[in-house]
């Protein structure tokens, strides 16, 4: 038990674990797409983890810490794209974290996490942009459409997790947990089945297996569980297409 707590606590809670999980989830697209590099890898797990952190503790004592921790990490990008890409990648990446520093930020009067029902839908539209936008040389609708609907429906769990302790409007205060879970379905659904058609058949074959694992994890969603349950459990789903190819390939 001692065990779990510390990973808990060194790798979930450090916002360790999230960034390596969406990053894990632009591999899977970046393979299917013939894109995959090192130094965009790295690339996307400082922009996430920086992000990650910077949302969590800015309010705290660590406020400061935190602030020069994201300028060094902000260096290191640029560094790693100018020297590994170009001023247009550049670019793209300067406007995701525009809109990531949209979704909550201290010197913000109103952002996006305080608009009812559209966080959800916020955190899809910025993972979808880093697969189909910033490791891309063109902007790829499949691509964008497939992570923006299958992201939407895992952050829907963590709606659930929260819903009595939120103080912005959430689907589940608005429409209860299991209308939540239909929305959810619908959402991945959806995502799997432009999958089907989109992707390779190696890749759709591994999306889909990752679908049908999500719809496990949002059905057994329940506000009662243990925080462990969404922070490991339902993460670990934007994982799963890249984990499954890797089953499917060495397997």
């Amino acid at each position: 038990m001692n065990i779990i707590k510390i990973l808990k606590k060194t790798v979930i809670d450090s916002q360790i674990y999230v960034s390596l999980m969406g990053t894990l989830f632009a591999v899977f697209f970046m393979k299917e797409q013939n894109t995959f590099r090192f130094p965009t890898i790295l690339l996307i797990f400082i922009t996430y983890f920086s992000g990650y952190i910077y949302t969590k503790y800015q309010y705290t004592k660590y406020f400061f810490r935190i602030l020069v921790l994201n300028a060094v990490a902000g260096i290191v990008c640029a560094f790693l794209i100018i020297h590994n890409h170009n001023e247009v990648r550049l670019l793209k990446w300067f406007i995701i974290v525009v809109l990531g520093l949209l979704y909550n930020s201290f010197f913000l009067e109103v952002y996006i996490r305080k608009i009812p029902l559209l966080k959800v839908f916020y955190v899809g539209l910025v993972w979808a942009l880093v697969n189909c936008w910033l490791t891309l040389p063109e902007f790829s609708l499949p691509i964008f459409l497939i992570s923006f609907f299958y992201i939407t429906a895992l952050v829907l769990p963590f709606d659930i997790r929260d819903m009595n302790s939120d103080t912005v409007k959430t689907f589940p205060m608005m429409i209860g947990i299991q209308n939540t879970k239909y929305i959810a379905y619908g959402l991945v659904f959806i995502s799997s089945l432009i999958g089907i058609f989109y992707l390779k058949p190696q890749y759709a074959v591994a999306f889909f297996l990752s679908s049908i694992t999500t719809y496990i994890f949002i059905y057994f969603s329940e506000n009662k569980r243990d925080d462990t349950y969404f922070s490991f459990g339902v993460e670990t789903c934007s994982a799963l297409p890249f984990l499954f190819l890797l089953i499917m390939e060495y397997f």
